[in-house]
């Protein structure tokens, strides 16, 4: 069966790093976006703020999704080399 994969711990763990990587990727983005919106409507600044920390929040998701991907190989090399493939 399919699911006798995933009876290893370091499988799971695997599955949970990639299941979050999205929700890296929104949290970022609507971090940045809320951030710049509150601090457009206190400064007066529209809509420079908010498209800036908008993309610094796209930018931030981003890069925790390539660390995240990074993790997961990683993880995986070292589990070949444990088992010398």
């Amino acid at each position: 069966m399919a699911f006798k994969i995933f009876k290893e711990k370091a499988a799971w763990d695997m599955i949970g790093t990639a299941s979050t990587m999205g929700m890296h990727m929104v949290s970022g983005t609507l971090v940045g976006l809320t951030m710049g919106y509150f601090l457009d409507r206190w400064l007066g600044t529209e809509p420079w703020l908010l498209l800036s920390f908008l993309l610094v929040g796209i930018v931030a998701g981003f890069k925790m999704v390539i660390e995240d991907s990074q993790r997961i190989l990683r993880k995986q090399k070292d589990e070949d080399d444990d088992k010398g493939v």
